[in-house]
């Protein structure tokens, strides 16, 4: 018998303190506020899993004994394949004993009409699962993983296996789950039994699938609107996107520090605001149209108001994410290949053409990927310009919340979205596929890319200088706005909005945090601080099993993981309400419901981002990490993270900016306690308090301007190039004893 295996050690030792030393159950009071502890373990709510069994007689709960028993008894196996296959069983199907005993059995007894009639009436239920339960779950979902590694699988890389297990646990429970609940309930009648009568009749309506535009005949169907709406914002903002990176990288343009600060601009912004900015400007009583009307005569039309609108409000939302996603791959472009193709008399343009574009090609494949996914399933910006052309997400919205409320309408919309966008996926993917993108090798060059060709350089200021003043025209609308009394009608400048919302005052000696909108800025902040990180950590994590593992499943995997991109917020949220509200996992009105709806909901963009950046990174850095004896966990923490540094800084700061920007999940899941800021935004603009709400998104822009600063100054800038430590030393030139050149 192999002796001293600490790892399954350690974690039959977490499995039987959660059993014996943590709640069982979900504690009313929270349990990381550690008030459980005085009335730990001897009352029924705060009991661990072993008295819960004995004590209150949750039998159910000696299934679990059992199958964790049969792992400890599995440690003891001499053979290391026998033991592995042992202990991946116990896993297995103590993972799965536990979620079907928590689905069965809710409060008052069994949940399931077979259950009563196989097993008799139960007099007593359960609470949703608590600290004990959820780290069983854990336990046994690694106990499943490392009898994996145990027979060898992945090499008997722990650290591979473990997070891959991990992961599609986490990804089953927190996408498919909810998911599945609210499809699952769109094919049900009141009482609970099978009828899918709504959902055919749904799915065959003409007002999804209409064509009537084609032949003259009136508006095409919600799909195909919403369709067309996605590739023109995706062409557009990937296009722009570029155009931005290139500015940026490749020119001697003189203002790239305010650059790179107004393309981040449009997405720290509640969108709604932008919606109102284009209306004050473009709308028929808006600046721009009054003074076209006073000067030349033109009637003021409604042209904004549908399409075209909401076109131009996601390119100047989304234009930024494609910067994010491309200015790391623009960057990674080898300058040793610009330069070889010119050594071989290849001129600027046609070097360019085929050697510098198409090295990008996976960062313009993931951005266009997500300025499509992100128009399907954008919310805000078609709600404030929609006008009567309603796009899936606006409709799945009044069919869950209007007077409508027909959740089996809800759910074939969501599945019509799906559709396009995993259309979208797979046409990536096959662009892609069977193409090797690598330009980081871990050699040194001199670091100077090929100046951009005159044509192209004229092309792209000619796309950035008009944009970047667009876009300071909306947002000195915006900031104007907050210094108004009331924006477009009384124009007489005034502070009261901001007092209102940030005053402080000193009471008893202490600061008195006196304005309205304090609770909420705290309250977001805090969850976006934690969710941040945790976000980019699942989705760079994701991203380097993606492309640097070979493991069955793989590509479902991924499409799982798009799968919670794809879906509007608001059926993200609702779905959240359905599969959390009851047990076997209680989370709502609770911050944790919120943390894990922005982590995955926004993993998928550090997942693309990440792919597209590790694309560019030669294997034969792990190999080389890996045959001197490094785990992969030291290779992920001292190879690949270094360089994957703007994929880093782009998963942070576009997490963090959502988890404060989202609205139409947010909308379904905040709570008294934990109301987010884009929540009581909609909640002053309801009431008509426009200068208050315009003032608070004013501060929520500087404040995630502060916060993005530091992401950046935390991760830093990522080092490729040969530099010189000592000033004046030649690259070839030897260094003094104890120096040494960087790359």
């Amino acid at each position: 018998m192999r002796h001293g295996n600490r790892r399954l050690d350690l974690l039959l030792a977490f499995g039987a303190a959660s059993f014996i030393l943590l709640p069982w159950y979900r504690l009313e009071s929270g349990f990381f506020g550690l008030n459980w502890l005085g009335n730990f373990p001897f009352s029924e709510e705060t009991a661990p899993g072993l008295l819960q069994l004995f004590g209150y007689g949750r039998l159910w709960l000696f299934g679990v004994v059992i199958f964790f028993g049969l792992g400890l008894a599995a440690r003891f196996i001499a053979d290391p394949m026998r033991r592995g296959a042992f202990f991946a069983a116990a896993g297995a199907a103590g993972l799965v004993y536990l979620c079907l005993q928590g689905l069965a059995i809710s409060f008052s007894g069994w949940t399931w009409e077979i259950s009563e009639s196989l097993f008799g009436v139960l007099s007593d239920g359960q609470p949703s699962m608590g600290a004990g339960a959820v780290s069983m779950a854990i336990v046994f979902v690694l106990m499943f993983a490392f009898g994996l590694v145990e027979r060898g699988v992945m090499k008997g890389d722990a650290f591979v296996v473990g997070s891959i297990s991990l992961l599609v646990f986490l990804v089953f429970v927190f996408v498919f789950y909810p998911i599945g609940s609210m499809l699952v309930a769109a094919v049900q009648d009141f009482d609970g039994s099978f009828k899918p009568d709504g959902f055919i009749k749904n799915l065959q309506d003409p007002g999804i699938w209409s064509l009537n535009c084609v032949i003259g005949e009136g508006r095409c169907g919600v799909a195909w609107r919403t369709f067309t709406l996605a590739i023109m914002t995706a062409s557009a903002s990937t296009l722009l996107g570029l155009a931005f990176a290139l500015v940026a990288t490749r020119t001697r343009f003189p203002f790239k520090k305010g650059l790179r600060l107004l393309t981040v601009l449009p997405i720290i912004t509640p969108p709604f605001v932008i919606g109102l900015a284009l209306v004050l400007l473009f709308g028929r009583a808006g600046v721009v149209t009054e003074t076209l009307s006073s000067l030349f005569g033109i009637e003021p039309g409604r042209w904004l108001y549908g399409l075209t609108g909401i076109w131009i409000a996601q390119v100047l939302s989304f234009t930024p994410i494609s910067f994010l996603v491309l200015i790391g791959v623009v960057e990674g472009v080898s300058p040793s290949m610009e330069e070889a193709s010119q050594t071989l008399r290849a001129d600027r343009w046609r070097t360019f053409w085929r050697v510098s574009l198409p090295l990008m090609k996976p960062g313009l494949a993931n951005a266009f990927l997500i300025g499509f996914i992100e128009s399907m399933a954008d919310f805000g910006n078609p709600l404030v310009l929609g006008g009567s052309n309603g796009v899936l997400s606006t409709e799945i919205f009044f069919a869950v919340v209007g007077s409508q409320n027909d959740p089996s309408r809800a759910a074939v919309l969501a599945l019509v979205l799906l559709f396009f966008t995993l259309s979208a996926f797979l046409a990536q993917r096959l662009w892609l596929s069977g193409k090797n993108f690598a330009t980081v090798t871990g050699k040194g060059d001199s670091g100077a890319h090929i100046a951009l060709p005159r044509g192209i350089s004229i092309g792209v200021h000619a796309l950035v200088v008009p944009w970047m003043i667009f876009t300071v025209v909306v947002y000195g609308m915006i900031l104007v706005g907050g210094f108004v009394t009331t924006w477009g009608l009384d124009n007489t400048l005034t502070l009261n909005h901001y007092a209102r919302a940030f005053s402080v005052s000193i009471e008893n000696g202490s600061i008195a945090w006196t304005g309205v909108a304090w609770n909420s800025l705290w309250t977001t902040m805090e969850i976006s601080l934690i969710s941040a990180p945790l976000t980019a950590a699942v989705g760079l994590l994701t991203a380097y099993i993606i492309v640097r593992q070979k493991f069955a499943g793989r590509n479902l995997f991924e499409f799982a993981l798009m799968m919670s991109f794809a879906i509007p917020g608001t059926v993200i949220g609702v779905s959240y309400i359905m599969a959390f509200n009851l047990p076997p996992l209680e989370m709502t009105g609770s911050a944790l419901i919120l943390i894990a709806c922005f982590v995955f909901r926004n993993m998928p963009v550090g997942v693309r981002g990440g792919i597209a950046a590790m694309s560019q990174l030669d294997k034969s850095l792990d190999e080389a990490s890996l045959t001197l004896r490094a785990s992969s966990f030291r290779t992920v923490h001292k190879i690949i993270l270094p360089l994957l540094r703007p994929a880093i800084t782009a998963a942070l700061v576009y997490s963090f900016v959502r988890a404060i920007t989202s609205i139409s999940a947010v909308i379904f899941l905040v709570s008294a306690e934990h109301n987010m800021a884009t929540s009581y935004i909609v909640g002053l603009v309801e009431n008509g308090e426009y200068g208050v709400a315009i003032a608070y998104s004013s501060m929520l822009i500087v404040v995630m301007i502060t916060v993005i600063a530091g992401f950046q100054l935390l991760v830093g800038e990522r080092k490729l190039r040969r530099e010189n430590r000592v000033a004046g030393l030649s690259d070839n030139s030897p260094l003094p004893l104890g120096q040494e050149k960087t790359a």
